[in-house]
């Protein structure tokens, strides 16, 4: 990675537009092919795939991005910690996603992700906060406005892509009798 890249408010922007066009095909594309009974049958395999997705992500985000990002905004227990903090809020975060979804008399998947991306959006105040787009050179002057917009459409997509893997987890496990 060039050591001078620079995220700014527009590519933060443009990387939003992104994120909100590939919600626009997967949250339609999960409405269609997951039902509310399989979805109702998904609790373990969303807190599982969640876990899993979400410590891939932190490991490595950690990895290629703690001297020129996080360094700057976490303590040094962190860099070895943060991926297996989030196996284990992640998992309890879908859990909670789960029943929310399915106490609130809308549609499970729109709920689901929706949320997901709230709390995209809710994690970002925090690391702005923290000091995000001040601190490392790389986002400096970046707007926070910007990096809590991109994080909501951004944790929609993660929240799609764990749905959609929990249910292929689901599937495999019927057809090949698992547990």
């Amino acid at each position: 990675m060039p050591v001078d890249l620079k995220i700014t408010t527009e590519l933060l922007y443009k990387g939003a537009l992104v994120f909100a066009l590939m919600d626009a095909i997967c949250i339609p594309l999960l409405i269609w092919r997951v039902s509310e009974e399989t979805f109702r049958r998904l609790k373990w395999p969303l807190v599982i795939a969640a876990a899993l997705v979400w410590y891939g992500i932190w490991a490595w985000a950690i990895g290629k991005f703690w001297e020129t990002v996080y360094s700057y905004v976490f303590p040094a227990w962190a860099q070895t910690w943060v991926p297996w903090i989030a196996f284990v809020v992640a998992g309890s975060v879908a859990l909670g996603l789960w029943m929310l979804a399915i106490r609130i008399k809308w549609n499970f998947i729109l709920t689901f992700c929706l949320m997901g991306g709230v709390i995209g959006s809710l994690t970002h105040i925090w690391a702005v906060h923290r000091g995000i787009v001040t601190k490392p050179p790389m986002l400096q002057g970046a707007s926070p406005l910007a990096a809590v917009v991109i994080a909501f459409f951004e944790y929609i997509f993660y929240w799609c892509t764990i749905l959609a893997l929990a249910k292929i987890m689901s599937w495999l496990q019927m057809k090949l009798k698992i547990i």
